[in-house]
């Protein structure tokens, strides 16, 4: 989105919203966005099989067969509905310029355009806007062919992460042990394991030490962060096995303090979101920063334009029913009338049930037995459900759903999470018993 002045001098009327998305932290963000006192209906296209219609509260869900992509299908329904504000969670209809179609059209979205969007969607292009920005990150070097890919491992001689440029849904990074295994990561990216995200590479070193993420609302010019949490990318217990979407997460991290976190504002975000207005770009969404911290500061692993998933899962319980109001000025560029967004003083611990054979050959269509009871301290997200042709819930993707607590401390926070998903059953579930490993004392 190019800088624009039109901004309002009060915040229009927030009573229909509509989430873009069908996964975990999609139906996380309607719980949260439905605890805001004006709010009479939330509405998620395409949903998923645990966001089907519901009341609560006074104000209703209300699922619709649109697809993230369908930028016509989804700009028809908010000028049918009459909606107040958008928010779109995946990173492909964000770097597709769903977000520009419906801003041209005059409607409010939280959520970057394909401008800014860029961030995610292209690492060479984050890359040389932290370049640019001074914002730490490690050394990298973009490549457009193999030959030039293995000319820079021969002259490093040490093992790099292999990054595809593009999007490649959470499984394009290749953090090599080796230089063998950097060497076949270049090879089979080039040979098409990404398709068309994988046409370009991006190698970097590798730095060392325990990674967070922190999430910053933008309006363009200003932000707020939110408190920092920790995934667990792994598929296995001990941090083995292949990478994920995330198998857990938990909130807050204690790896970054408030000064920590005032140090990584200062230090990255205010610097990338400078950058960014020299672009010209406006940038009202969320960016994600994906940070390790190392003996000389945090550093960038990589930026997201959207909300982590499954961080967004353990950090909207924690937020207070304001974030509805905050993502509403983040989207019409006026943080600055927005309420203070309280966040409760709890723990919160999100772990995920996967489906047999995720990340690899995901089995899909297993029946899901739910027997969970969730309240003020325990929540259910959906992220791979749906419903068959007779109303029964069944799998139908790799990371099922997820059961998120908040408790006075980790401990407490992941018994109940883990007592949660003794009552979810299906057919080849799996999930990790470590997750919070970190901050767990039991």
């Amino acid at each position: 989105m190019a800088i624009s002045s039109t901004r309002p001098n009060t915040l229009p009327a927030l009573r229909r919203l509509l989430i873009v998305g069908s996964g975990g932290r999609e139906h996380a963000l309607s719980w949260g966005l439905r605890r805001c006192p004006s709010v009479e209906v939330v509405w998620i296209a395409p949903g998923n099989g645990g966001t089907k219609s519901e009341t609560s509260g006074g104000t209703s869900d209300q699922q619709v067969q649109i697809a993230e992509t369908d930028a016509a299908g989804l700009l028809s329904h908010c000028r049918a509905e009459a909606i107040d504000l958008v928010i779109v969670g995946p990173e492909a209809p964000l770097a597709a310029g769903l977000a520009d179609t419906l801003r041209e059209a005059g409607i409010a979205v939280f959520g970057p355009g394909a401008e800014g969007a860029q961030l995610e969607a292209s690492k060479a292009w984050a890359k040389q806007l932290m370049q640019d920005a001074g914002v730490p990150t490690a050394r990298h070097w973009a490549v457009s062919s193999e030959a030039e890919a293995l000319a820079v491992l021969k002259q490093v001689n040490c093992p790099l992460v292999v990054k595809a440029d593009g999007l490649a849904a959470g499984k394009g990074v290749t953090v090599a042990e080796s230089i063998a295994e950097t060497q076949a990561a270049i090879e089979e990216a080039f040979g098409g394991r990404f398709g068309a995200a994988g046409a370009q590479l991006v190698l970097e070193e590798r730095l060392q030490g325990p990674e967070v993420s922190v999430f910053a609302l933008c309006d363009g010019e200003r932000m707020v962060l939110l408190p920092p949490a920790q995934d667990h990318k792994r598929l296995e217990e001990g941090d083995r096995g292949p990478n994920t979407g995330g198998m857990g997460a938990y909130a807050p991290a204690p790896l970054l303090d408030q000064d920590g976190l005032e140090q990584v504002r200062q230090a990255v975000l205010e610097p990338t979101l400078k950058a960014l207005r020299a672009r010209g770009i406006e940038y009202r969404g969320v960016i994600y920063a994906g940070l390790m911290l190392t003996a000389n500061g945090p550093q960038v692993i990589e930026f997201n334009c959207r909300f982590g998933d499954p961080e967004c899962q353990t950090l909207v319980p924690l937020l207070g029913p304001e974030l509805a109001q905050v993502l509403q000025a983040c989207a019409h560029g006026r943080l600055d009338l927005a309420p203070t967004l309280t966040i409760g003083n709890q723990c919160s611990a999100c772990v995920v049930a996967a489906a047999k054979g995720y990340p690899n050959s995901t089995r899909t269509g297993d029946s899901i037995d739910l027997r969970l009871d969730s309240d003020a301290q325990l929540q259910l997200f959906h992220a791979g459900t749906r419903l068959d042709q007779s109303g029964n819930l069944v799998s139908s993707g790799g990371r099922v759903l997820a059961v998120v607590a908040q408790g006075r401390d980790f401990d407490a926070a992941f018994a109940a999470a883990y007592g949660g998903l003794k009552q979810v059953h299906f057919d080849g579930i799996h999930y990790r018993r470590d997750i919070g490993h970190q901050v767990r004392t039991d």
